[in-house]
Parts: structure tokens; C-alpha cells; sequence
């Protein structure tokens, strides 16, 4: 299926230009078509119209859809409007689905006798390799049994030809050098830093040893390698085959930050037509993008593959907020306290399923990487995306970060062209936003956000009395009830020789880890900084805290190991663990034995603190009840304090070796020395690095056996990946619509049935449909991993459908993953009900309340009914997304009229059901139901325009391209 582009015929052919410059490049030059309404529109609205001009062909995208967007100002929050985004981004685990499907398509083209070499996707594709690493080594002392995170690790044989042969470890030291360097005195470590700081490879501080590359780093990548081998392979036979799809290696970086630093084309070229970069991907974090001027979101699996498919995605003409920011903040407020300052105050004010847009004169006080932070945390604040649109700083930016020249004064050229370059200027220039909220800069103060969720705020200063006031208040969102003659209680532990006390608010977990952060080299270094000033001061870590540091890319370990900052940051135990999310998603080792058996005896609410964005009780690890999400530097200035229930202000982080008490104020460095040694260090060199890791890959990767065939050869034997059956009645044409006769319900559900109620991602239960899949395979109940982990599997995901225990089928009367096999008469679970009803031909269909499939974005929470048998849902209401996901996988969606339900109707869900579409089906139209009771009654069938009725007259979007392909 060709891209869109500008073809023949198109309806705004007419407004393309030559760019008036050297390139003589080409462009639709959209402010001619709207005039003085275009420059009303917010800049992230003229990017959807570019869009929608340039993709232009009367069906996917029609010129009403074009004139809508024109118009938004009165058409916003009550059109839909389809996107044409230039590229996709995926990460593993939601992005395996994707590829499979594809995988799965080159067969059934090939069984239609078309040529499955035609099967690609038709926009560029990335895939990155990020949601696999888990922690199962850490610090310099690698004591940690490695954990199996389920999988077939265990029938992987050899973890790798290119196993590290064991070294000795750099040196941490807390009282004795635990390293053992073939040079130097053993337990010498009373000596400055000071000339190793001068030395830009990774030391041993201590000894002077180069060190390769981290311990750690090396044995997390081995058994991570081993532990998804089999979908590595899977990945590289992918980038082979398929044009359009590079993969990222696992070990390079997360999805948004290699986004930023790698993929972002700012503006496309396609066959000499200029346009904008755009991107939609499988993550919620591709937002972080939009802080370099590139529209970006996180959509659902279906969505995604639509547009790897040549589909456009489909959403709600959005209102846009307009933000202004003014001022600046002061020295000892970081990136992550804008962000938590701007995230509390966006929240309060309500922009969910809202476009936020940034002006004002703060803006260009503010760096893109503060920029990109910022944009990163709308999903916890609720917006679409945050914008900052292209200005001078974003181009000073790229031209520091090795951006070619030439291209970037194209850019440069064609923005301002169309109007999508941001100047200063007085807010009578500025778009007609639909709201305008302001945030004075000097107005934020330096904070954490916790203990239980990202929006709660807390100053610094105020931390002390906050934790205090939550041990008081009632167990909810911030309190946890401990008596108050319990909250000065402590335990002794003994750990590794020596005497510690827990009690209320120790720190028992602090993370750097991946998310948000570590695309900020300022707040990074100033973690390094303060590591620095806090070693050089006597200060340490307890060694019972487990301590880690896991950056986005390979960039951020070039940087803070070139300014020297590297082995404090390892000295205080934040030795680098890895590349990707750990911490952040629960990847996190378990804690000491003795730890984890005082935080019982006592009963204690022990703190973990992290440099993420996501912060929910039990999220990090089961026994730390309270989580504080900070700043890298206070990351480690909590860490060294081992508690948050502390005043920074008034109370010692620390003594040092004299005596002397350690103030925070001592060691926190200011913004002078961070900003130096960040134009410094985070140099052009840098950028060049990280490109050419990538470009050429790791060892390991790059050694991995893969197949190049141009169909995939499936494993039968294979749990995780397997070939779907999505395309197994495929013809080549579509065949007349058949009626749906005598369908039994499978399922007669309530209201707000969540996609996670239908399709869980998390573990696998032992009693469950999928955990006799798998045992009946040779797994043992520690190797199942998790839904999430196996999408690629359909026999998995099939059976995990409607696996949820929380779920309530109305038929039994309480939750239970089980549903009644009416011929028989059994209670079964889901799958073996449907399993029954399958071999005898019957059809089924689900009976459902209002906002059926809300929650999340999941394909699973579509493909799963489908392969269940399920042809049609009938419901009071959906959630849109997951509407539009049924019709794409071939179910219909059947809605009752207005004021009626299955209740009110007299249904009991025991009838069996029967309905017959017309020749000439269209968007919602009344169909007529009859069950085998006599009962007659009308429904509306959900679809709302032409392209949807298409598609489920294909069977779904997967039929519909495969007959393109054949």
C-alpha cells in the first residue's frame, strides 16, 4: 500500500510552492488556504492541517476534513478529524504485535498468490528495545541472583558466544576498597579524586584501572539477551525484511530519549516534498518529543499499525491550551521542579484530552532538554501533548547537537515558510488559544512528588511535616494511619558487619532511573556535582539502600564520565546498571533479607526515591509504601540523608570525618558550576558518539543469529511467538456480510468494563486457561512471565481474554474469570466455554453496560474476542478508542438506543441472538434483533463514517490491507 504523499488528484495540489531558497525542495504552503484564520490557529493545530492538506485523496482524508481543522476555532472538541503522522515509533512489548501481524500478513498474501515481498509498512518504523531490562545484578559487590522474569531462559543454552569473562569489579568503598585492581594498595581509598578527575574513560577512582564498561551493565545485558532471545531474533529478521522498520538494540536507550537524539527528523523529505516530522508510537512517553517542536503522542496498538498500514489515526478536533510561562526560575529549583510546578498546576486546572501549547517570555529561558521534560510528563497531568513550538533555541540546539547545517537551514526556511517557526514577540502575536493559564517561573520552589502519586506536590522545606502528616492521616491517596504511639518505633538490622536503624521514612530504595530525566544533562551533572562535593566531604550511602542508576542512553555514561562526576556518583553506590526502564516499571532487585524482615517486624513505612515519573504504592516494590519521585541531585542528597523525614534546612545530611556537621546548602552545586560543565562536557562529540552506537550496534546484537528468509519460519514450539490466525478464512475479495444467527452470549457484563478487564497484561495465574497452555509446553509456573510479555503468542493472549479475576460476569453473580457454557450447562473459564462453542459453529456475541472498554489503549482488548469467536458487542456505550480498535479487528459494534438496555429490555443474556445486516450497510444505521424467545428489538450499529463500514466489510483493517498487498 503506497504512502500518502501529494499524488495526482489531489484537491490541494495547487498550494505547493518552491522553497525560496538553495534546495529548490517543494512544500504544500498551507497559510495561502486559510489566510487570516490560519494565523489564529495554535502551531500544533497548523501541524494537523498541514497534514490533512497534504493527505488529501476524498476518502481516508476529505476536503470537509480539511475545512474542519481550518476552522477549529468553532469546530474544536465536536468533530473528529483524521491524521496522517509521519512516522511510527514502537517499543517491545507493544510493538511485537505489530511486527507479528505483519510477519503473519506475508503468509496470507502469499496464500492469496500475491508477493509477499510487497508487505511492508508504509511509514518509516522504529522500533526500540527498552522494556526488557530488568535488574538482576547491581552496585560494584554483584551478589545478586539473577532473576528469570519467567521466559525460557533456562532452554536458552549459552546466554551468549560473547559472555564477558569475569573481572574484578571498580572499587566503591565505604570503609575498606572492596575492589581488588591488580595495581595499587588494597583498602587505600583515603586519597582525593581530584587527578582521576582528569581521566575521561570510566576508573577505578581509586586505582586508576580503565574499566570497559560497567560490571553490571555487561551481566544485565547477557541475561537480558538470553531471557528474550527469541524475540530478539524475531526483531532482526523484521529490520532485514521489512523496508521502513530499523530496530534499536536492547542496551542503546529508551524509545522517547533515542527519539530525541537520534530519529527526530524535524522536517521530512519525501521525493522533494518538504513536511513536518510527526510521530505516534506505542509508548505514552513519545510526548517527550514534542518539546523540540515535532507533534507526537502515544496511541493504542491498532492505532499504530493503522498508520504503519497507510491508515490515518482518528481523534477529536482537540481544544488547546495555551500556557504562558513568564520569568525564571531561581538557582536551586532544577528542570524536574518546573516540571512538577507546571505538571501540579495543569492538573488543577484540567487539560485532560487537551493539547497544551507553551509561549510566552519563559519559554526561551527554557532549554529544549528542559523543554522536552516538561513535555514528557503530560500523561500525568492528563494533556494529548504539550507543544513547544520551534524557535531560536531549538535551532541553537541542533546545531550544537551536530544537526547538518545545510538541512538545518532548510528547516529553518521552510517553518518560518508555513509558519511554524515561534518568535518573540508580545502576546498580541499569539494564537487565539481556547484557554490561556499563566505560570510565573519565580513563583516555583524546589520539590518531591509523592508518596503515592505523581501529582502530589511537596516542597523541599515542607517534606519533613508532610511525611509526618501522612503517617497521621488515614490510609488513601497520601495518608497511612500509623498509631501515633507507633511512629517513633525502630528495628536494628545488621548488615554486611555492621549496626543500622530503621524506622518511618528511611530510604530503602533511591534510583536515577531512566524516565524523565536523564535526556537533562543538568540535572544529571548536578547529581554528579553534588556526588562530588559529598565524597570530598566524607560523606556516604548506608550500604543496605539499594542504590542504582540506569540512564536513557549511552550519552548520559559519556558525559559524567568524561567530567569526572562518574565514579563519585559509584562511590555512593549509583553505579550504572544499565540502559533502559528498571526501577521506574518494578525491574528492581529485592532488597536485603535483614531489610526486608525489619520493614515487617516493625511494620514500617519505608521510603523508595527515584528520578522517574510514575510513583504508585507497591509500583517499585511491594514493601516500600512510600515513594517519592525527585530530582537526580535530591535523588542522592535523600539517599546520603537515608530519610525523607528530614528538613533539609534545619538537620545535617551528615557529619563529616571531623566532626563537622554537612548541610545540604554545602554540597548543593550552583547553577553556574552545572551550566559550565554542561556546555563542556555535553559537547557535539558526544551526540556523534551515541549516532555511531547506534549506527553500528553492540556485540552482541550484531553476533545474534537471525533469519533472512522473506516469510519468518515460525517455531511451533515457540511461547511467545506465534503465528496468528487472524488471516486464516482470507479471501480475496471480500465476501458478502453473513448474518449473525443464534449467537450466544458469552459474557453479560456491567458498566465501565475496562480493557484490562478484558485483556490483563499482568501475571499469568496458575489456575488460568493460558497457565495450562503454557505447563502442557514444559513451563514451570516461574517461567510464565506476564501477558504483556507474551503478545506475541495468540494461543496465550486468547486464552488470558477476559482472564481478569476482578471481572463480574452478571451470570454468576460475582467476580470470576468463568462464564456459563449454556448447551451444557458447565461453568467454565472464558476460554474453554468459547473453545466449545467454536467446535459447534455458534457464534457469540458480549451483552455489556455503559463505557464498555474504557481504561487504556490495548489491541489484545479487540484481537482477543475475535479469536474467541465473538462477532458482535451489544452495549449502552464505548469508550472510542476501543470502539474503533472492534471494528478494525472485524466485530461489530451494536449499541442500544437511547434509554434502553439489556435490563430494560428483559434480556437475561440465556437467549440466543440473531441479526442480519443489509446490502447496503452505513454509518449508524437502526439494525433489528431477534432472539429465541421472540423478542424483537432495534440497535444502532456504531459506525460513524465510510472508512469504518470499508473496513468491517473486509473482516477488519488487517483483511482489508492484505487484499491491497494480494
Amino acid at each position: 500500500m503506497d504512502a500518502p504523499g501529494a499524488g495526482a488528484g489531489r484537491p490541494f495540489e495547487y498550494l505547493i510552492e518552491t522553497l525560496n531558497d538553495s534546495s529548490r525542495k517543494k512544500f504544500f504552503n498551507v497559510p495561502r488556504l486559510g489566510g487570516t484564520k490560519y494565523g489564529a490557529l495554535p502551531y500544533s493545530i497548523r501541524v494537523l492541517l498541514e497534514a490533512a492538506v497534504r493527505n488529501c485523496d476524498g476518502f481516508l482524508m476529505k476536503k470537509e476534513d480539511v475545512m474542519n481543522i481550518l476552522d477549529w476555532k468553532t469546530k474544536q472538541s465536536s468533530v473528529e478529524v483524521p491524521f496522517f503522522p509521519a512516522r511510527v515509533l514502537l517499543q517491545d512489548f507493544t510493538g511485537i504485535p505489530a511486527m507479528v501481524d505483519f510477519a503473519a500478513m506475508r503468509e496470507a498474501v502469499k496464500i492469496l498468490g500475491g508477493d509477499p515481498r510487497r508487505v511492508h509498512p508504509a511509514r518509516p518504523t522504529d522500533l526500540t528495545v527498552d522494556h526488557s531490562l530488568q535488574i538482576d545484578f547491581s552496585k560494584c559487590a554483584i551478589q545478586n541472583a539473577p532473576n528469570p522474569g519467567g521466559g525460557d531462559l533456562q532452554k536458552a543454552g549459552k546466554l551468549s558466544p560473547l559472555r564477558v569473562q569475569p573481572k574484578k569489579l571498580p572499587c566503591r568503598g565505604q570503609t575498606t576498597c572492596r575492589g581488588s585492581c591488580d595495581s595499587g594498595e588494597p583498602g587505600r581509598n583515603s586519597g582525593k579524586l581530584s587527578s582521576q578527575i582528569e581521566n575521561t574513560p570510566i576508573l577505578c577512582p581509586f586505582h586508576l584501572q580503565p574499566v570497559p564498561e560497567p560490571e553490571t551493565v555487561l551481566k544485565n545485558q547477557e541475561v537480558e539477551f538470553g531471557r528474550n532471545r527469541e524475540r530478539l531474533q524475531f526483531f532482526k529478521w523484521s529490520s532485514r525484511v521489512f523496508k521502513n522498520v530499523a530496530v534499536i538494540p536492547p542496551g542503546t536507550g529508551m524509545a522517547h530519549q533515542v527519539n530525541l537524539e537520534y530519529l527526530s527528523r524535524m522536517v521530512f523529505e519525501e521525493d522533494d516534498l518538504l513536511f513536518p516530522d510527526s510521530v505516534v508510537g506505542t509508548d505514552s512517553h513519545i510526548t517527550m518529543v514534542n518539546g523540540l517542536g515535532i507533534l507526537g503522542w502515544g496511541v493504542g496498538g491498532i492505532e499504530t499499525e493503522a498508520v504503519m498500514l497507510g491508515l490515518p489515526v482518528s481523534l477529536t478536533l482537540p481544544e488547546v491550551v495555551g500556557c504562558e510561562l513568564s520569568g525564571s526560575s531561581n538557582p536551586f529549583v532544577t528542570s524536574i521542579d518546573v516540571v512538577l510546578g507546571i505538571t501540579k498546576h495543569l492538573r488543577q486546572v484540567g487539560v485532560a484530552g487537551k493539547f497544551v501549547e507553551f509561549f510566552g517570555s519563559g519559554v526561551s529561558q527554557l532549554s529544549i532538554v528542559d523543554r522536552t521534560t516538561i513535555a514528557n510528563m503530560c500523561p500525568e497531568y492528563g494533556a494529548i501533548l504539550s507543544f513547544f513550538p520551534v524557535d531560536n533555541v531549538t535551532l541553537k540546539h541542533l546545531e550544537h547537537t551536530g544537526f547538518d547545517k545545510a538541512k538545518l537551514k532548510s528547516v529553518e526556511t521552510y517553518l518560518k515558510a508555513v509558519k511554524l517557526f515561534r518568535h518573540d514577540q508580545d502576546n498580541s502575536g499569539e494564537p487565539a488559544y481556547s484557554q490561556v493559564i499563566r505560570i510565573h517561573l519565580n513563583s516555583i520552589v524546589p520539590s518531591v512528588s509523592g508518596p503515592k502519586r505523581p501529582q502530589d506536590r511537596v516542597a523541599v522545606m515542607d517534606m519533613k511535616r508532610d511525611f509526618q502528616a501522612c503517617l497521621n492521616e488515614k490510609v488513601g491517596f497520601k495518608g497511612f494511619q500509623i498509631a501515633a504511639e507507633k511512629q517513633k518505633d525502630y528495628v536494628s538490622i545488621r548488615y554486611e558487619g555492621s549496626e543500622y536503624t530503621l524506622s518511618h521514612g528511611s530510604v530503602v530504595l533511591a534510583a536515577v532511573t531512566s524516565c524523565t530525566n536523564n535526556c537533562n544533562p543538568s540535572v544529571m551533572l548536578a547529581a554528579g556535582l553534588l556526588a562530588k562535593k559529598a565524597v570530598d566531604a566524607g560523606l556516604h550511602v548506608k550500604p543496605y539502600i539499594r542504590t542504582s542508576l540506569s540512564p536513557g542512553s549511552g550519552m548520559v555514561t559519556h558525559y559524567l564520565s568524561s567530567s569526572g562526576v562518574l565514579p563519585y556518583l559509584s562511590k555512593l553506590g549509583f553505579e550504572i546498571v544499565g540502559y533502559g526502564c528498571s526501577t521506574c516499571v518494578g525491574n528492581t532487585a529485592p532488597l536485603p533479607e535483614a531489610v526486608l524482615n525489619a520493614v515487617k517486624q516493625g511494620d514500617l513505612v519505608t521510603c523508595g526515591v527515584l528520578s522517574g515519573n510514575k510513583n504508585f504504592e507497591g509500583r517499585l516494590c511491594d514493601c516500600v509504601r512510600a515513594n517519592y519521585l525527585a530530582s537526580p541531585p535530591l535523588v542522592v542528597a535523600y539517599a546520603i540523608a537515608g530519610t525523607v523525614n528530614i528538613d533539609f534546612q534545619t538537620e545535617p545530611l551528615g557529619i563529616d570525618p571531623t566532626g563537622r556537621s554537612i548541610y545540604l546548602q554545602d554540597i548543593w552545586p550552583s547553577r553556574e558550576e552545572v551550566h559550565q560543565m554542561e556546555e563542556e562536557r555535553v559537547v557535539l562529540s558526544m551526540f556523534k558518539a551515541l549516532k555511531e552506537k547506534m549506527e553500528m550496534g553492540n556485540k552482541r546484537w550484531n553476533s545474534l543469529e537471525a533469519p533472512d528468509s522473506v516469510l519468518f519460519p515460525w517455531d511451533l514450539k515457540s511461547t511467545y511467538i506465534r503465528c496468528p490466525s487472524f488471516f486464516d478464512k482470507l479471501t480475496k475479495e471480500p465476501v458478502a456480510l453473513r448474518p449473525i444467527e443464534n449467537a450466544h452470549v458469552l459474557l453479560y457484563l456491567g458498566d465501565s468494563v475496562t480493557t484490562d478487564h478484558i485483556s490483563p497484561a499482568g501475571s499469568i495465574a496458575r489456575s488460568s486457561a493460558a497457565a495450562k497452555y503454557l505447563t502442557n509446553r514444559g513451563l514451570t509456573p516461574r517461567e510464565f512471565n506476564s501477558y504483556g510479555a507474551r503478545r506475541g503468542n495468540d494461543a496465550v493472549m486468547t486464552r488470558g481474554t477476559f482472564a481478569n479475576i476482578k471481572l463480574f460476569n452478571k451470570f454468576l453473580g460475582k467476580p470470576a474469570p468463568k462464564t456459563i457454557h449454556f448447551p451444557s450447562g458447565q461453568t467454565l473459564d472464558v476460554f474453554e466455554a468459547a473453545e466449545l462453542y467454536q467446535k459447534d459453529g455458534v457464534p457469540l456475541i458480549i451483552l455489556a453496560g455503559k463505557k464498555y472498554g474504557s481504561g487504556n489503549s490495548r489491541d489484545w482488548a479487540a484481537k482477543g474476542p475475535y479469536l474467541l469467536g465473538v462477532k458482535a458487542v451489544l452495549a449502552e456505550s464505548y469508550e472510542k478508542i476501543h470502539k474503533d480498535h472492534l471494528i478494525g479487528i472485524g466485530i461489530v459494534p451494536l449499541q442500544f438506543l437511547p434509554g434502553e438496555n439489556a435490563e430494560s429490555l428483559g434480556l437475561s443474556g440465556r437467549e440466543t441472538f440473531s441479526l442480519t445486516f443489509p446490502e447496503e450497510l452505513s454509518p449508524g444505521l437502526t439494525l433489528s434483533i431477534k432472539t429465541s424467545t421472540g423478542k424483537v428489538f432495534s440497535v444502532i450499529a456504531a459506525f460513524e463514517n465510510d472508512v469504518e463500514v470499508t473496513l468491517y466489510r473486509h473482516g477488519g483493517l488487517l483483511n482489508f490491507v492484505a487484499r491491497k498487498f494480494s
